[in-house]
């Protein structure tokens, strides 16, 4: 796939993203609605298909290829590695989409430099759509006519903002309910679009905000490039610049503050 016109040290690591996201897509997307799609159920109770194992090894087995010094923390096969420079990888981020036929899913490849991602792209591959970026190069999406830069919106008020909130249970196991509910108030227009494709929708302008919680770095590390490079914000739901605290607030960095204050009331 052709890269954004901008480069910078990160561009070859980029290239090699891209490339793990074909050799993803390669083993996800045949095994989507397949009949016999293999199901089984981890210790967490969550499920994992044989789509995200084959897909999950497919990417380390390139990396350790062509980027053997490199550490990777994968969803299913955990942590190997330097931590100075980790491929955080998800290889079916919407593994229950996957599973129930329904094409809002995709691969999630980041690489990390000092815990801080620097590059990210999604894959999903059942909707014919890519995003990528770069530190310092700009978000982008891979369109007929060729790649499109991404910006956020220029939404500037609550009132006229679109939020995606995952699921209500979410919140509630949180203990956020009442800040849901202070924000549907709120806002214009809530929805949950729910896994990377919010983010993705967010990066597009499409969304002003999107938050999650019980979230592992795999599952959020990849979306943070394109959000920032796209000219948003992307912090813990409390608002520090981590992807380690199981939380995610990802704006149009406009109105940033904005729903900080409204989900946390004593926040300054």
């Amino acid at each position: 796939m052709t890269l954004s016109p901008a480069e910078n040290d990160l561009s070859s690591d980029l290239a090699l993203a891209l490339r793990l996201a074909d050799a993803a897509d390669a083993q996800s997307l045949p095994r989507f609605d397949a009949a016999d799609l293999r199901i089984s159920t981890k210790a967490d109770r969550t499920h994992v298909t044989d789509a995200d194992l084959a897909t999950e090894r497919a990417i380390r087995e390139q990396l350790s290829i062509e980027r053997p010094e490199d550490g990777i923390f994968g969803e299913e096969f955990g942590a190997t590695g330097s931590t100075n420079r980790q491929w955080i990888i998800d290889p079916i981020d919407g593994t229950a989409n996957f599973m129930r036929g329904v094409p809002l899913w995709g691969t999630m490849i980041c690489l990390a430099i000092d815990g801080v991602p620097a590059v990210g792209v999604v894959s999903m591959p059942a909707l014919g759509r890519r995003w990528w970026a770069s530190t310092g190069n700009g978000a982008w999406t891979a369109t007929e006519n060729g790649p499109r830069r991404l910006q956020t919106s220029a939404v500037a008020s609550v009132d006229d903002a679109a939020v995606s909130f995952q699921s209500i249970t979410q919140w509630a196991d949180a203990g956020h309910l009442p800040a849901l509910l202070a924000l549907a108030e709120r806002v214009w227009r809530d929805r949950a679009y729910g896994d990377v494709y919010s983010y993705m929708l967010l990066a597009e302008g499409r969304l002003e905000m999107v938050a999650e919680f019980d979230v592992k770095e795999y599952d959020i590390a990849a979306a943070v490039p394109i959000v920032r490079e796209a000219g948003g914000r992307f912090t813990s739901f409390d608002g520090e610049d981590t992807i380690s605290d199981r939380s995610s607030l990802a704006t149009n960095g406009l109105l940033h503050e904005a729903f900080l204050t409204i989900t946390h009331p004593t926040h300054d």
